[in-house]
């Protein structure tokens, strides 16, 4: 099994750390400390041995940040998770702020005296985060101060995990679709194009896109720690560890590359800085540590990261991949799901055994690497906590006329899944199918949505809100992220959200997933995840218009919709769907699975 379910947080702990660490700063001779949920990478996703706001609070999203003063503690999260904080966290010594109401270096001005002292870790925030705080400080006298080493490293202790061993292999050409040679020509071009005489590469999913090279150091993505740094003329050279190469990865990399140890990498700097280069980095990404190493922020040259735009437009290798694992992964889910019916209404299936189940029916694939991300298994009210983790002490029996919402994916070789299904238990409540068949329209409104370039995400954010507007209901998170191709289930630069601004393009694959939460109830997510297509001309029309591939294939709960809340046109595509889903996953099943898939998928 590839996700454990032993409770991640114990909030009694957290008032003797807080205490702890106030201890630490007056040493400091700091007024505030900030802890972020982030590594040197600045990844969404980290190593155990990097979890040091799990470890000083308790909460376990993928999402925050910690302010420590003197008295008090503030901890920021976005919408996702305000609900999982208060759970997880000590209210007498946390309190928790949604960042949407109150970002951080609001509270910190609000709270804070003039000339107060707060105290960072340079390698943990990005060059753009300190200059955006330092500006909305200024006109209070409040300094940062960069403190080394890490103040929890130095609590944590012998407690510390050890960093991952994990191997680092090759991708091979077979499913990445491109050789690391044409890779890195595009890269050289970029920075040409820049005037730049080379690029710090610091996200780890960059760095394995480019060499062409997965690993294990993050649970569920397929990633390893590492620092590159390419070249417009010269060797690119890559730092990581190097005894977690295989040889075939070792022999292959070192043909195209300089490979060091991971702690050199710090060194290197300051030696670039000497030759008086031109040197690029991404200051939404690169640390503070890193730019300063170069010659600070003048010296430095800043542009995007120039992996995450060809990153996210797959080549024509990684859209047949995400065609082929959706097929398998259908499968696998339809199985789950035939599974879940039988099993249910017995009364004595709990979360966490659901869970397994459905990671058991995708390793019978024969195929599965890794899931994306630990499963969410919300039954009832646990639906409700848009991104719960099921553990001993939270897990559920589900129950006649609860909801049950499981959102999962999958890393295969041919690249990444993730799916949310939403399921009734029983018979729903009339409320419960209204609602449903809400969240469905929108999802149908984005599935079907042609738009011309220049459309960004925040343009088809709207299409999967409208119908829940209309009803005064609405919901706390994005409709929709980037997917990796065997990488990062959450990639960017694309995104749909009121906020998103990058560009939806041809070959980005992107999740599409309205929902709506009753707290305390039932979550309702219908996710699927979707293929920009070239743009096209529409009969008649008089512009090309892009659209989308829906890759996922799995039936949508017909017990949930209101059928008389759907349009014609919304009838005619769930009918049209779920014909798909059958002539796709049904010859890959068994006799008793199909059978349930063929009513499953009956016409509405």
């Amino acid at each position: 099994m590839f996700q454990t379910y032993s409770s991640v947080a114990d909030p009694s702990l957290a008032a003797q750390r807080i205490a702890d660490m106030q201890k630490q700063m007056a040493r400091k001779n700091i007024d505030a400390y900030i802890v972020p949920r982030t590594d040197e990478h600045q990844g969404e996703y980290i190593p155990e041995n990097a979890e040091r706001l799990h470890w000083l609070t308790g909460f376990s999203g993928s999402a925050g940040s910690c302010v420590v003063t003197k008295d008090t503690a503030a901890l920021f999260v976005d919408g996702r998770y305000t609900v999982q904080a208060r759970f997880e966290t000590d209210p007498k010594t946390i309190t928790v702020v949604p960042m949407a109401e109150k970002p951080a270096e609001v509270w910190i001005f609000e709270n804070l005296p003039d000339a107060s002292v707060i105290g960072f870790d340079p390698k943990l925030f990005t060059l753009a985060q300190i200059e955006r705080l330092k500006n909305r400080l200024t006109s209070k006298q409040i300094q940062l101060k960069a403190i080394r080493p890490n103040l929890i490293d130095k609590l944590w202790g012998r407690e510390r995990p050890d960093p991952p061993s994990g191997a680092i292999t090759l991708h091979t050409i077979k499913n990445a679709g491109e050789a690391v040679e044409a890779k890195l020509e595009t890269i050289r071009t970029a920075l040409k194009e820049a005037g730049a005489d080379a690029v710090v590469l610091t996200a780890r999913e960059s760095i394995a896109w480019a060499f062409n090279l997965r690993g294990s150091d993050v649970a569920h993505t397929p990633v390893f720690s590492s620092f590159a740094i390419i070249h417009q003329r010269a060797k690119p050279e890559l730092f990581l560890d190097t005894s977690k190469l295989t040889s075939k990865a070792r022999d292959a990399t070192r043909q195209i590359a300089k490979v060091a140890g991971y702690e050199k990498f710090w060194d290197r700097l300051k030696a670039l800085k000497q030759t008086g280069k031109t040197v690029q980095i991404d200051p939404n990404v690169a640390s503070f540590e890193i730019a300063r190493l170069l010659g600070g922020a003048k010296k430095i040259k800043r542009a995007a990261d120039p992996c995450v735009a060809p990153r996210a437009i797959k080549n024509s290798t990684e859209i047949a991949g995400a065609r082929l694992v959706h097929e398998r992964d259908g499968a696998a889910v339809t199985k789950f799901l035939a599974w879940l019916e039988s099993t249910a209404t017995q009364g004595d299936l709990d979360e966490i055994t659901a869970a397994q189940k459905l990671e058991e029916f995708r390793a019978e694939t024969g195929e599965l690497k890794e899931i994306s991300f630990d499963t969410i298994a919300g039954s009832g009210p646990n639906g409700a906590i848009v991104h719960y983790r099921v553990n001993t002490k939270t897990n559920r029996v589900l129950k006649p006329g609860e909801l049950f919402l499981v959102d999962s994916g999958a890393q295969y070789a041919e690249g990444t899944t993730d799916i949310t299904r939403t399921v009734a238990i029983g018979t729903p409540s009339p409320e419960m199918r209204e609602r449903f068949t809400l969240v469905l329209k929108g999802h149908i409104a984005v599935a079907t949505a042609k738009f011309p370039k220049g459309t960004r995400g925040r343009d088809l954010d709207p299409f999967a809100r409208r119908a829940l507007w209309q009803a005064g209901l609405d919901y706390d998170h994005g409709t929709g992220h980037g997917v990796g191709s065997y990488l990062s289930v959450h990639e960017g630069p694309i995104s749909i959200s009121r906020v998103a601004n990058a560009l939806v393009q041809p070959g980005m694959i992107i999740s599409n997933e309205p929902g709506y939460y009753k707290e305390g109830a039932y979550g309702i997510r219908i996710e699927n995840l979707i293929l920009v297509n070239e743009p096209e001309t529409p009969k008649s029309g008089e512009r090309p218009m892009m659209s989308f591939e829906t890759l996922t294939l799995a039936p949508i709960d017909r017990r949930l919709i209101d059928k008389d809340l759907l349009t014609e046109d919304e009838r005619t595509w769930l009918d049209a769907y779920h014909a798909r889903v059958m002539a796709k996953i049904g010859p890959a099943l068994d006799k008793t699975t199909k059978t349930w898939l063929k009513e499953a998928c009956a016409p509405l």
